[in-house]
């Protein structure tokens, strides 16, 4: 949910500021980007060296730098961020955004931002629960602000009750949690096949082919991103998922994968099936390895494996949608439309082996997407990370 977001992380003035070094480090580990301003006071309970250390960035608390005298520009800084985050918020600085005061950097980056902007108070009991301090959280809520709510437990003065500002991961969960209901697809089941499937002839050898996978796993990435909860069902692959929300089932060939998809798909809204599954299995396969006993041919009999896709769009409910791939070497379009048609789709994907830079094993694609009334739109080369947001994109329009 938080890769590749840009977050801007203000630090104040208080002692639960040592829970941004472990802070920063989730983030950084969640694949966000990390920028910190801390107010002159958040420097007395932390060092900014150990936050630039972290987050990789230079930490900034200045408005112009001690060594160079150029400005540090605020402006830029918010125009950067995704997201405003002030961990920890004392009741000073609370107080400060309430009633638009702009005495220090972090303030100044405050009142200019256009970005979502999350806080997380950290003060003693008594302040926390001052008319002036609810009335400044009051404020807040009204400019939009987002409030991640403190913890009941020991405070620094020795205080038991409400202030504790929230640990770093409850911290990124109350982030991760509100970003999840605005997505396209938050709370969306999907059932997403990848990779390959091996159909063993006998304990060494097997027919295969050349996918890797690599469309696949992008999708379920930026399906996870976009808020679905996203069952991985793949076949032999080298790769791994980076969302650890993904759920991901490893199965070897057809059988197996049919086996898992018509048990999912009942429970989803969505299946998106990218699978290059065998058409053909062995009818027989050997218990040992077959050995090369003379120049002789030998036969392999081959018998159909089951129709995933076609056995999906039997049983597939009014409000489901199912998605599938076709990989075309000859009449692409019209073959497409004939899956489409046959596999009861809703959308389907069309690859070509004629185009340079897509299809097997690349780092890029080139698709054409057809829709159940016959629309095409036609996706040049690009990278398949890029490729799969196009193709969420589509699917959204469909829901």
């Amino acid at each position: 949910m938080l890769r590749n977001k840009k977050i801007l992380l203000g630090v104040t003035g208080s002692i639960a500021a040592y829970k941004t070094a472990t802070l920063v480090r989730l983030l950084v580990k969640a694949g966000a980007s990390v920028k910190i301003i801390m107010t002159p006071a958040a420097k007395d309970f932390i060092t900014p060296l150990t936050l630039s250390t972290l987050s990789k960035n230079a930490v900034l608390s200045d408005f112009t730098d001690a060594n160079t005298g150029s400005w540090n520009n605020h402006i830029e800084l918010v125009l950067w961020a995704d997201i405003m985050l002030i961990a920890p918020a004392s009741a000073n600085t609370i107080a400060k955004m309430a009633h638009g005061i702009c005495d220090n950097l972090l303030l100044a980056a405050y009142l200019s931002a256009k970005c979502p902007v999350y806080y997380a108070p950290a003060m003693d009991l008594d302040m926390y629960q001052h008319h002036s301090a609810y009335k400044n959280r009051e404020q807040l809520k009204i400019f939009g602000n987002i409030i991640i709510p403190p913890a009941t437990g020991e405070l620094a003065r020795g205080l038991y009750g409400e202030g504790r500002m929230a640990e770093p991961e409850e911290v990124i969960n109350h982030i991760t949690n509100n970003i999840s209901k605005t997505l396209a697809l938050s709370g969306k089941k999907i059932l997403l096949t990848a990779g390959p499937t091996y159909e063993s002839i006998d304990p060494v050898r097997f027919i295969g082919n050349h996918s890797s996978g690599k469309m696949g796993f992008a999708l379920a990435e930026e399906l996870a991103e976009q808020g679905a909860i996203v069952i991985l069902v793949t076949g032999p692959t080298v790769l791994e998922t980076i969302n650890s929300t993904i759920r991901r089932i490893d199965v070897t060939n057809a059988a197996e994968m049919y086996e898992a998809c018509v048990s999912i798909f009942k429970e989803v809204d969505i299946a998106v099936m990218t699978a290059a599954v065998a058409d053909y299995t062995p009818k027989k396969v050997f218990q040992q390895k077959v050995k090369k006993q003379s120049k002789e041919p030998i036969t392999i009999e081959l018998i159909p494996t089951k129709d995933i896709l076609g056995s999906l769009g039997q049983i597939k409910k009014t409000k489901q949608l199912l998605i599938g791939f076709a990989l075309e070497t000859e009449n692409e379009i019209e073959n497409a439309q004939l899956k489409l048609k046959a596999k009861k789709l809703d959308l389907i994907v069309l690859n070509s082996l004629n185009d340079a830079g897509a299809g097997f094993r690349t780092d890029t694609n080139k698709i054409t997407i057809i829709d159940s009334e016959n629309n095409i739109t036609a996706i040049p080369l690009q990278s398949k990370a890029a490729i799969a947001k196009h193709i969420v994109a589509k699917i959204t329009t469909l829901i």
